[in-house]
């Protein structure tokens, strides 16, 4: 049995933070739409007695990505209104701005210790069969084509329990601990706004985690994960000319055959000596009719690259086959960057002392000191922020059973997991805050 108050409180609050998960669960708000959770988080630790800085304040406009129209941001907030949400939190989101930091300061004698969630769903259908959990508790998500299918439910409950666990016993800390809640972590839209507002630039200490990744190691915890990439998203739009394509083909500039045309050239892009790289074109969509020259043509793409270096030769070269399918097919493109993460780097010193502290707990099954995992994560640009400033940080994986893959109609993390990731971040921070 640990000592740990950790986990004690943890296990004593069991039931409250399985209720606050599933009411999230039920809630799903994709990115720069999560006016209901980020006003939910927001009454919590207003109450806990934390200083809030929400909206603008904390993410700086110009370097968001991805935002979607107003049309639909309204209609998010009107919906988080109609749902309890606080007026008052939801106005100062404004439209778009829906990150928000929490610090508790204690005194000028410790470092300065953050801990960043994720806060927004997937677009994604939830399953409505009969063996799916959520199903068969009554949790399922009550919002069309919208998901907590990667976790960030239990992200969030986890840092309103960790922040709980700060305030409460508090005796004997030091130092100044801040809560970063993220908007738009998928698609890697929304780390970049709050790095580019300053939010880490005074912290000593930064830590980041996710839950699930890799069945596994359910019930283990990774102290650092190597192996994310460096990612960029890009839209593009093809704009070409339309005409009958029996009575005057001569006269299309056909922006289908310029999106086929890149999308099978993207792929041939030379692959890099220095590390994976990879390139994924997602959507394509065009056409109106089998007798119509298409006018327009719409691509989703991705390029990866183990450095910045490989991904910025992937995406140059994107660019290039780009434009260049546009001009054999006489059309104009434009190309929108709507999100980007660096590669991920990680404190290994640091993730050696989270790998003790795991450990002593006695809660997990094993504490390795890392996960290979692939794919990206915008957590990234705090550790890079972080890192470069002197700091240190990593970034960790909660092991759990899931029951279907991340984006999966069917995820589900295992609760008692969520309660071990409560119980293991408030020994996690408190270690820090101790020290002088």
């Amino acid at each position: 049995m640990s000592t740990y108050k950790s986990v004690a409180f943890a296990n004593d609050n069991r039931e409250k933070f399985i209720a606050m998960r599933r009411d999230l669960h039920q809630h799903p708000e994709p990115g720069w739409l999560e006016y209901r959770t980020a006003a939910m988080a927001a009454d919590r630790l207003t109450e806990l007695g934390y200083d809030l800085k929400v909206g603008k304040e904390v993410v700086k406009a110009e370097s968001r990505m991805g935002v979607p129209e107003d049309a639909v941001m309204k209609a998010a907030m009107d919906r988080a209104l109609q749902e309890g949400a606080n007026p008052k939190w939801v106005e100062a989101m404004g439209y778009g701005f829906t990150g928000m930091v929490a610090t508790l300061h204690f005194d000028d004698e410790g470092p300065t210790v953050a801990f960043r969630a994720d806060i927004d769903s997937n677009d994604v259908m939830e399953s409505t069969a009969d063996d799916h959990l959520p199903v068969k508790e009554g949790f399922v998500s009550k919002h069309e084509k919208a998901m907590h299918a990667c976790g960030h439910d239990a992200h969030l409950t986890m840092a309103l329990g960790l922040a709980e666990y700060i305030t409460t016993h508090k005796e004997g800390l030091h130092g100044t601990f801040k809560l970063i809640l993220q908007p738009a972590e998928e698609g890697v839209r929304g780390a970049k706004s709050m790095v580019d507002a300053g939010v880490v630039d005074d912290v000593d200490i930064f830590f980041g985690m996710h839950i699930g990744i890799n069945k596994n190691i359910a019930g283990c915890l990774a102290c650092l994960n190597n192996g994310f990439l460096a990612t960029t998203k890009l839209d593009v739009t093809f704009k070409g000319y339309s005409s009958h394509a029996g009575g005057s083909p001569e006269l299309g500039k056909n922006s289908l055959l310029a999106a086929c045309t890149a999308a099978l050239n993207l792929q041939a892009i030379s692959r890099h000596s220095k590390g994976n790289s990879c390139i994924n074109v997602g959507v394509l969509e065009s056409g109106t009719g089998r007798n119509v020259i298409p006018d327009r043509a719409y691509l989703q793409i991705e390029t990866r690259g183990a450095t910045g270096e490989v991904n910025d030769y992937i995406c140059k070269r994107a660019y290039e086959v780009l434009k260049g399918a546009a001009a054999m097919y006489e059309n104009e493109v434009d190309i929108k960057e709507m999100g980007s993460a660096p590669a991920c780097i990680n404190s290994e010193d640091l993730a050696k002392e989270v790998q003790v502290i795991a450990k002593d707990l006695g809660i997990f099954k094993d504490v390795p000191l890392a996960n290979e995992g692939g794919g990206s994560e915008d957590c990234a640009y705090f550790l890079e922020r972080v890192i470069g400033n002197g700091g240190r940080g990593t970034y960790m994986i909660l092991g759990s059973d899931i029951a279907a893959p991340h984006h999966n109609p069917k995820f589900n993390i295992d609760e008692k997991d969520m309660i071990n990731g409560i119980a293991f971040t408030g020994a996690l921070i408190e270690s820090y805050l101790k020290e002088k």
